[in-house]
């Protein structure tokens, strides 16, 4: 297919090499690829109905003349998966997890690597340099040593050796950089000038950039096929999403993406472009911060302070503008979050919905928390959160204390026979043991959320009742550590349970949590009192107000 690079500074348009990485006539390295969209649009939607999917079903939009397929690892095609239970928790209920944890080497940077190596290759270059906090150098080396290309990664210190190693497992030769990713990329580049080397630049490579919008397209095909074609438009072939969620830190794939969406509505396959969210670590957050501030350029962080090592891009440079831009024209916001929310995020992921990811994809994730806490994402938009990779080997400081239980098997002189020993050994981690919360709530739904918020933070043992009279029997019967009371139930409402409770002795102490979807009365605040301990509203329940508070109160 034929197509040009055009340069985003003087607009002249030249042929591609991948080794001319600057505009012939003023030196820019910001260009990117353009093709014959008007031919397209009516041509590609017919031709990639058969094809299977993956990253080269939209070959005609990627720069490679011939694509190799010798060369592929089975890149992209990745899944979409909706959030039910995340969405359930918070109150919005079409989230949907793109999960790029799913491509060859686990993270949503094979794509850059395939349509980069595919492209050298093509070109016949053997040698490539890279700077990279981990997953890129992964990529890179899994795709040189398909292609027969040989790799220098560098990398920061601060990259986990696990990472380090499966780098070098591919045969790449890693270069190790003491001092912030910042520094490890000048001196990449200062290496890759010495020696006449094609290197890897991240947003500035027009490989990458083509690579990451194939996620848009992926996006827009599956939530088609999962909610249908637009009511207000069905001649529309493709359906976006509301909103588009991702951790950056140079901020290349949703640069990537957002083309990919611009691409589309250009050829009248969508009618819009969904508003971006890019979310960077609080610790390290210089294009979050300058948005903030409403600077048209990105204020560098000199010291990055965040344990997210795959975020701690100090200076963005330009990539920061074409973000701003794409971000105020789409109605999106920057956000930057802790460390320590990414880390809770990732476990609520996890425990929730069955996905380990990165540190780097918590973040995106506690991005997405903070804006429905907000109200800027809606209760009724839909989402796309990019979940860029899969964890590595949990760190401790992720995990925190008491994350396992030891179990010491009794010896044969301590215990009478095999099968004794074995029942006293599980008694140290029987459920027993756990803190009794008892939930009485006649809604479902509502009764496996909180159950599910509570596991994803502890170990509990969780008892439950779907109405008012049953749950008091139960509380009366089994005397838990604390009550999750909802109010409006049939038999028996949540306020006669409370004052059943009270009036007892053997339950009169028991805290209890009223969860509620409706404003209360002032006559229904003074009914309450002082009986309980705590009243939340239904959709609060990620708040960290009410983890605490049941921590407090089960102590």
């Amino acid at each position: 297919m034929s197509f040009i690079i055009k340069c985003l500074d003087c607009g002249h348009n030249a042929p591609y090499y991948p080794t001319s990485t600057t505009c012939p006539k003023c030196n820019s390295q910001w260009r990117e690829a353009e093709y014959d969209y008007e031919i397209l649009a009516k041509t590609l939607p017919e031709k990639i109905k058969n094809r299977p999917l993956d990253l080269w079903r939209y070959r005609e939009l990627l720069p490679i003349r011939n694509p190799n397929v010798s060369l592929s690892l089975g890149e992209g095609g990745t899944p979409l998966i909706r959030a039910v239970n995340l969405g359930m928790m918070l109150g919005c209920p079409n989230i949907y997890i793109k999960d790029e944890r799913q491509g060859p080497t686990s993270s949503f940077k094979d794509r850059q690597a395939s349509v980069t190596i595919a492209a050298l290759k093509e070109a016949g270059i053997t040698e490539m340099v890279a700077a990279s906090t981990g997953n890129v150098a992964i990529s890179y080396s899994a795709y040189a040593a398909r292609a027969g290309m040989k790799l220098w990664a560098f990398v920061t210190s601060l990259v986990p050796g696990v990472k380090m190693r499966e780098i070098a497992l591919y045969g790449s030769q890693v270069i190790k950089i003491t001092g912030s990713y910042d520094q490890c990329k000048q001196v990449a580049a200062e290496f890759a000038r010495q020696r006449h080397l094609y290197q890897d630049m991240g947003a500035r490579t027009i490989t990458s950039i083509e690579a990451m919008k194939t996620i848009a397209f992926e996006i827009a095909e599956q939530l088609t096929s999962i909610q249908g074609v637009q009511e207000t438009n069905p001649d529309l072939p493709w359906r976006t999403p509301d909103w588009y969620v991702q951790a950056i830190s140079g901020g290349m794939g949703p640069i990537g993406v957002y083309k990919g969406f611009r691409e589309m509505k250009q050829m009248g396959w969508t009618d819009r472009i969904p508003a971006f969210a890019p979310i960077q670590a609080e610790g390290c957050a210089p294009m979050a911060h300058s948005w903030k501030k409403g600077l048209e350029k990105a204020e560098p962080v000199l010291s990055p302070m965040t344990r997210i090592e795959t975020l701690a891009t100090g200076d963005p440079g330009r990539a920061y503008e074409f973000l701003r831009e794409y971000v105020n024209s789409t109605n999106g916001v920057f956000e930057s979050v802790a460390d320590e929310e990414a880390f809770r995020a990732m476990h609520v992921l996890a425990k929730m919905e069955g996905i380990s990811a990165e540190p780097a994809a918590g973040v995106a994730f506690a991005g997405l928390f903070k804006l429905i806490r907000a109200g800027i994402i809606k209760p009724s938009d839909t989402v796309v959160v990019n979940c860029t990779g899969h964890t590595m080997p949990a760190d401790p400081s992720i995990l925190g204390e008491n994350w396992s239980r030891d179990v010491k098997f009794p010896t044969r002189e301590r215990e009478g026979t095999p099968q004794e020993g074995l029942l006293s050994a599980l008694t140290q981690v029987a459920p027993e043991r756990f803190p009794k919360i008892a939930i009485v709530e006649d809604t479902t739904e509502a009764r496996r959320l909180i159950r599910r918020i509570l596991q994803s933070q502890g170990n509990f043992t969780i008892l439950e009742a779907s109405n008012g009279r049953e749950g008091l029997e139960m509380i009366q019967r089994e005397l838990p550590d604390l009550v999750i009371l909802d109010l409006m139930m049939p038999e028996m409402d949540g306020f006669t349970v409370i004052e059943a409770l009270r009036s007892k002795q053997e339950t009169a102490t028991i805290p209890v949590i009223v969860a509620t979807a409706k404003e209360l009365t002032p006559d229904e605040k003074n009914r309450l009192g002082d009986q309980i301990q705590s009243l939340m509203q239904k959709g609060d329940f990620l708040n960290d107000e009410f983890l605490e508070e049941v921590k407090s109160l089960i102590k």
